[in-house]
């Protein structure tokens, strides 16, 4: 006898975009934000093998880290494929995070990890360029959980530098 399928649960919360406007070119707010968490992606591959230990883990990733904390995971390019429909502008999503600073939202709520590691969209503007994301908070905490709120304060404190910090000339 087959069990029917669980009518799917569904939660409303709104998300809150957050968009830094710079001067720079698109080229040197991507250049710099790659100096600070790296330009190479992460093996994450080797980040998801079992360590001895959660020291011997947390050692494995402090090699990756950049001066703002995050790390790369992965970069999107969607100018490349977007100008196949005839857009020409240049779009990069960004994909960077530290699963150091995951853990202290997912220990309160592992479903906070749908928005882990978090994203970044920079653009060209006619003016210089742009870096646009999605509060984490306002993403992972759909529910009252103080602690995990706290936690994800905190990343939205570290994102909120971190683009501060590559976007100023």
């Amino acid at each position: 006898m087959t069990t029917p399928p669980s009518e799917p649960k569904e939660t409303q919360f709104q998300g809150v975009r957050v968009r830094y406007e710079s001067t720079k070119s698109y080229d040197e707010l991507v250049a710099a934000l790659l100096a600070d968490i790296g330009d190479k992606p992460v093996p994450f591959r080797k980040v998801q093998e079992p360590t001895v230990g959660w020291d011997s883990f947390e050692q494995l990733l402090q090699a990756h880290v950049g001066a703002s904390g995050f790390m790369l995971f992965a970069l999107i390019d969607h100018g490349a494929w977007i100008a196949n429909a005839g857009i020409d502008r240049k779009v990069l999503r960004v994909m960077l995070g530290n699963p150091l600073i995951a853990v202290t939202m997912l220990r309160h709520d592992v479903t906070a990890g749908l928005f882990a590691p978090v994203e970044l969209l920079i653009l060209d503007e006619p003016t210089g360029s742009s870096l646009t994301y999605v509060k984490p908070s306002s993403l992972m905490v759909v529910e009252a959980n103080p602690e995990l709120l706290a936690a994800a304060e905190e990343l939205d404190a570290k994102l909120a530098a971190l683009a501060a910090k590559v976007t100023n000339s």
